[in-house]
């Protein structure tokens, strides 16, 4: 893959700070640092937190986006599912109407603050505004331990649930969920997410048989062209999510999920939805239970309207700057 020097990669970034409609993971704007390479625009976004040596795989993913190989995509659309944040169950439908035409909802559950009572309120309330023939699948990004687990899907299981998505933060815990939960008549599926995307080895997860089916997400991992390479060795069915992304790093999730060769489950790329502002005017949202597959056509105009302020923007250039370190370190 051709690798940019670093000031191509920052001549002409934009870092723009865009508005959430409600909050998330502890957020009420997502930021992203944008630029045009030779096959398009590309994304930078890793979440604020995410130390330099996490944040370099995320760089890799945007060379790989703008300098790499176009990816092969096998389909020209990719169906999603809705998003749920921990909202009080009287804005589930609100939120939900945003999503036309999703069979699917992924409901986030184990907030901190928030007791099970309340999410089971949400999960009802999901079930009833998705009807019958919906899909249901519940995140606890690693927020509970494995007795809570198994406790929370006794209460959780009888509306119907697709999955539950990483309950446990390490691999033996979710081995050890998948286990117990086989020894009941639950009959929930167990997913991996940050087992994978967080993970030193991602395929551990797939060796230890502690899930069921993977989230795989194209910035954590390197790109569509490491993504693809995960998804052939695990050998598992897998869901493409996103990261709340700006309509350009959801095109590369869309090409990751539009070249995976067998794609069995609605993904996580409509969260577009969840923005109150984006970088292009027609921005990847979810339309008839789906997205398009394809490049974003960045308005200039958009990226100045929502630029972040002077000092987020260095902040990101010296991110950019220490995970291309790592990166030339390691090439």
């Amino acid at each position: 893959m051709p690798f940019p020097a670093l000031d191509d990669l920052l001549r002409d970034a934009h870092v723009v700070s865009l508005p959430l409609r409600d909050r998330f993971r502890g957020v009420d704007h997502r930021e992203a640092l944008l630029v045009e390479g030779p096959r398009g625009w590309t994304e930078f976004s890793p979440f604020l937190e995410y130390d330099d040596a996490e944040a370099s795989a995320w760089l890799r993913a945007t060379i790989d986006f703008g300098w790499g190989p176009e990816p092969r995509a096998l389909r020209d659309r990719v169906a999603v599912n809705a998003t749920l944040p921990a909202v009080d169950a009287g804005d589930v439908p609100r939120i939900l109407r945003r999503y036309p035409g999703c069979r699917t909802v992924k409901v986030k559950v184990a907030e901190r603050g928030q007791s099970l009572a309340d999410d089971v309120a949400r999960v009802r309330a999901a079930r009833e505004f998705i009807g019958d023939e919906g899909r249901v699948r519940i995140d606890a990004n690693t927020n509970w331990s494995v007795d809570e687990t198994l406790a929370a899907l006794t209460e959780l299981a009888p509306f119907g649930l697709e999955y539950v998505e990483q309950p446990v933060p390490t691999v033996a815990e979710l081995a050890e969920v998948r286990r117990r939960i086989a020894d009941t008549s639950l009959g929930v599926r167990v997913a991996a997410d940050e087992s994978v995307r967080k993970a030193a080895d991602p395929l551990a997860v797939a060796r230890a048989g502690a899930a069921d089916l993977l989230v795989v997400k194209a910035q954590p991992l390197g790109g569509v062209t490491a993504a693809l390479g995960i998804v052939a060795e695990a050998g598992l069915p897998v869901v493409v999510s996103s990261a709340i992304d700006t309509s350009v790093g959801l095109a590369m999730g869309a090409f990751l999920a539009a070249s995976v060769p067998v794609l069995e489950h609605d993904c996580g790329l409509g969260t577009a939805a969840m923005l109150t502002a984006d970088v292009a005017r027609e921005p990847l949202l979810p339309r008839d239970g789906g997205v398009d597959v394809r490049r974003i056509d960045v308005d200039v105009d958009l990226l100045r309207e929502h630029a972040a302020e002077n000092a987020r923007r260095r902040w990101w250039f010296e991110r950019v700057r220490a995970s291309y370190e790592l990166l030339a370190a390691g090439s």
